[in-house]
């Protein structure tokens, strides 16, 4: 990575390397880079061969092309411009950085086991050529390292790490955005159309383009709507799928088009004029998120191996393909389970609440292995990261950190009476319920409830 031959360094561009954290405001690289006086690239590597790391799903991809759209139209207002490749991430970084006759490179960490190793590769190779590297705290309120048990261990349990947290120093404020940027000299790059993130044959979308707006401008009008009209409501109202009372900015979390210092201290601002319950309650939220990243960090196979290794005797049955299916395409005879399927599909989400009785159907009423329903999850959730995702797959499951116990069982009939006791979530979805035309259980619950906990019962004696 011999860059940077020009004598005055000082004046050679810094190239900052975007990758989840599409954003311009509250963004660590980019700001050091635009307060360093010297020229920017805005570089963005579709990375799918590097070893290890794990590509986007469908819906996922969708999300991406128009953040991407959409952080591209922010730096060329300020100035810059994106440059996008294609590649592996080491290969692409060097030969972005000896193009653009680089001085230094900038970008925010991410904390995947696969991410982390390409990271320290490339640090160590621009050192190693004379450039400047350097990574910033931008995607989490704490780092791994900074939360730690009394023993200097991992937190295992979601209580005492979020008591930990609050104990901390509280977050940095938000960075403001760059007021304009010294564009470098452009590089050859490819158009965000060229990465064919988008569905073509056939156009899947629609769904999803009518119930979402990716971007950072978009992602901040969410968070202030949010905190003016239903934060004060969410304590109480955020268990129930037929109410509009979630903050739906978990895809803008995952892209980081919005950083979760500013959805933190904009929370606290909010809390005066809002209910500080409601607001409590969010924020914890955002702690179920950083114990995901952490428990990521600690154990970076999570989306393939149990954290709690006595489950990998579990005893999955043969797999039963048309159960399966019928759980994907929300045609299990299951009301609530059908629902929370189905408005994953049409719009790549599905209420939190539904999340995880869909889950618990799939493992424990069905016996299907966590790890086909988590890829499932991946391919179809636009907010799919690689921390949340398995992390809450294995905590239904039990075998995760902090997870549900075994002999926990979502019954879904009784969470659809508890939680949408008019029906309108599931009319909503499922608009032939209650008719002739909706389908038999694929299942009984009772004995396939019966059946799992005599399976879970097994491995836990097998300890």
């Amino acid at each position: 990575m011999n860059a940077a031959t020009r004598d005055d360094r000082e004046h050679a561009p810094v190239v900052v390397w975007f990758r989840d954290d599409l954003r311009v405001a509250d963004n660590p690289a980019l700001r050091a880079a635009a307060d360093s006086g010297r020229p920017v690239l805005c570089l963005y590597v579709w990375d799918v061969e590097s070893e290890g790391v794990r590509p986007p799903g469908g819906a996922a991809r969708w999300w991406l092309h128009h953040s991407l759209t959409a952080l591209a139209e922010e730096l060329d207002r300020l100035g810059a411009r994106l440059t996008v490749r294609r590649g592996p991430a080491e290969r692409v970084v060097a030969d972005v950085l000896r193009d653009s006759g680089a001085g230094a490179v900038f970008w925010n960490r991410r904390y995947g086991g696969a991410e982390r190793r390409i990271d320290e590769a490339i640090k160590t190779a621009a050192r190693d050529g004379g450039l400047e590297a350097a990574s910033f705290a931008a995607s989490l309120l704490f780092e791994p390292w900074t939360i730690r048990t009394g023993a200097g261990t991992p937190f295992s349990v979601y209580t005492p790490f979020w008591r930990a947290c609050l104990a901390a120093p509280p977050p940095r404020k938000p960075l403001p955005a760059p007021q304009e940027l010294t564009a470098a000299d452009p590089v050859d790059g490819e158009s965000i159309d060229d990465l064919a993130l988008l569905p073509t044959d056939p156009d899947w979308a629609g769904g999803l383009r009518e119930a979402w707006e990716p971007g950072e401008r978009s992602a901040r009008r969410r968070l202030a709507a949010f905190l003016d009209e239903d934060v004060a409501r969410y304590r109480d109202d955020r268990d129930a799928p037929g109410i509009d009372a979630t903050s739906r900015l978990s895809p803008h979390l995952r892209w980081g088009e919005l950083s979760p210092h500013q959805v933190w201290h904009a929370t606290a601002e909010a809390r005066d004029r809002a209910n500080a319950e409601g607001a409590s309650t969010f924020v914890s939220e955002l702690g179920w998120r950083e114990f995901a990243y952490h428990t990521l960090f600690a154990h970076p196979e999570l989306a393939t191996v149990n954290i709690h290794r006595e489950y990998d005797s579990f005893p999955w049955p043969r797999l039963h393909p048309a159960a399966l299916r019928a759980w994907h395409q929300g045609r299990t005879g299951i009301p609530l389970v059908d629902a929370g399927m189905r408005e994953l599909w049409t719009t790549g989400t599905m209420h939190n609440r539904v999340r995880m009785v869909v889950a618990s159907f799939l493992i424990k009423n069905l016996l299907i292995d966590w790890r086909r329903g988590e890829q499932w999850f991946w391919d179809t959730l636009v907010d799919a990261d690689p921390a949340s995702n398995p992390f809450n797959w294995q905590w239904v499951a039990g075998s995760g950190a902090d997870a549900a116990p075994y002999f926990r069982v979502f019954n879904p009939e009784l969470q659809r009476t508890k939680f949408d006791p008019h029906g309108d979530y599931v009319r909503r979805w499922v608009p032939e319920w209650d008719t002739a035309g909706y389908p038999e259980p694929i299942v009984d619950l009772a004995e396939t409830r019966r059946a799992a906990l005599a399976a879970f019962d097994a491995v836990k004696k097998a300890r």
